[in-house]
């Protein structure tokens, strides 16, 4: 077992690379029930922050898997194409982050904006980012009713077109209460 990296604390990264697939499940485990899972004050801004629910029922297992994999797009014998998720190093390197940003604790490191867009269903829902644009780091929070979110996902921006793109998404941020 190899507790060390509950210890850790941002900007830090995790130190995953050289366990074990067993031992880096254990660690990562571990930081998301104590700072999201069994986290009953996990809240931006006061308004109370939840997992993606199905049939009624927080996915835990569905948000773990969006905060330390990322969607690629895989390509059938048949040549049709679906999206798979795949152990991402650096998002789960970054696990430890996303308490310390839902908390503001580097506020001169972080832009907070909110947009609206449409959803898989063409549904218009409000997203918030939180931004570090020293680390290049993103939260992406789901608005719901009027006083909480969804987690939707949080990622480190080391693709090309990543941080041309949330620039992008910043331009069409909204006036908001937040």
């Amino acid at each position: 077992m190899s507790g060390f990296n509950l210890l850790k604390t941002y900007p830090e990264l995790l130190d995953i690379v050289s366990l074990s697939e067993k031992e880096r499940h254990h660690d990562l485990q571990a930081i998301f029930k104590r700072d999201i899972e069994d986290n009953t004050n996990f809240a931006f801004r006061s308004w109370r922050i939840y997992p993606i629910k199905v049939q009624g029922e927080a996915d835990m297992g569905r948000l773990f898997k969006h905060l330390t994999c990322e969607e690629i797009e895989v390509e059938c014998v048949d040549g049709k194409k679906y999206p798979k998720r795949i152990f991402d190093i650096a998002r789960s390197q970054r696990l430890h982050w996303i308490k310390h940003h839902i908390d503001e604790k580097t506020p001169s490191n972080i832009d907070v904006f909110t947009i609206e867009e449409r959803d898989s269903k063409k549904r218009k829902v409000r997203k918030t980012y939180i931004y570090d644009k020293v680390e290049k780091y993103v939260i992406v929070l789901e608005q719901q009713r009027s006083n909480a979110f969804y987690l939707l996902t949080a990622y480190h921006l080391n693709k090309e077109y990543g941080e041309k793109a949330l620039l992008k998404k910043m331009k069409k941020r909204i006036a908001t209460s937040l």
